[in-house]
């Protein structure tokens, strides 16, 4: 009994759990790293609270409105979203305790909702970095920024170069584009010829346009 007990208070000291709700948005967090800093869990909770609700209304109002967020000690990647859950290495939040809007990303990953097979990855991926660009509320103390243009690039590359590709379409030719694309995606009716529908251009053309002048307002 008494070693059941020290099992017992052991495991409560190892592992929290805590369930909140605000601005309509239910949260439940799982911390297995009672090491890590708490200010890490209260820029998390600020980023649910804050951000999901304008993702919410600016690009998806059918998305889930329970989350649920796991800080994971045995992950060794950075971070990622599954049915409404986002994992989060402890590990990279020991190393990268700023890098808060990793959960802007992630976030957008659940209000995308993209069934299988809805269009390329890379768009995926650059469209949630574009989030983090444009919501995103640590991105400066994270040392955290679009990745500047170089020929060696392609709009393929993902993540920061797609993002920042993104950016400059929608400064030049639609202010919605990134809306546009995000709901074709998600009601699987992307296609390539989207581009030239939105900018008069196919994909190439822009990308050449924009590696020729690729400055963007920030």
């Amino acid at each position: 009994m008494i070693k059941n007990l020290i099992c017992l208070s052991l495991a409560i000291v190892m592992y929290s759990f805590g369930f909140s709700q605000k601005n309509t948005i239910t949260l439940s967090y799982q911390n297995n790293d009672s090491t890590l800093d708490s200010s890490i869990e209260n820029g998390f909770k600020k980023i649910v609270f804050h951000v999901y609700p304008q993702l919410i209304k600016d690009f998806n109002s059918k998305a889930r409105k329970d989350l649920k967020i796991k800080i994971d000690t045995s992950y060794n990647g950075v971070a990622y979203a599954h049915d409404g859950q986002i994992t989060v290495s402890s590990k990279w939040m020991h190393s990268h305790p700023k890098d808060l809007d990793l959960m802007t990303h992630e976030i957008m990953h659940i209000i995308q909702s993209y069934p299988g097979g809805s269009g390329p990855g890379w768009l995926t991926e650059g469209i949630a970095d574009y989030v983090r660009f444009k919501y995103g509320l640590n991105n400066k103390e994270a040392g955290w920024s679009l990745t500047p243009f170089n020929k060696n690039q392609h709009y393929s590359n993902s993540y920061r170069i797609t993002a920042r590709f993104l950016e400059w379409i929608r400064q030049k030719y639609d202010k919605k584009i990134i809306v546009k694309l995000d709901e074709h995606l998600r009601n699987q009716t992307y296609s390539e010829d989207l581009w030239k529908t939105y900018t008069g251009k196919d994909l190439d053309e822009l990308w050449e346009i924009y590696s020729s002048n690729p400055s963007i307002s920030t």
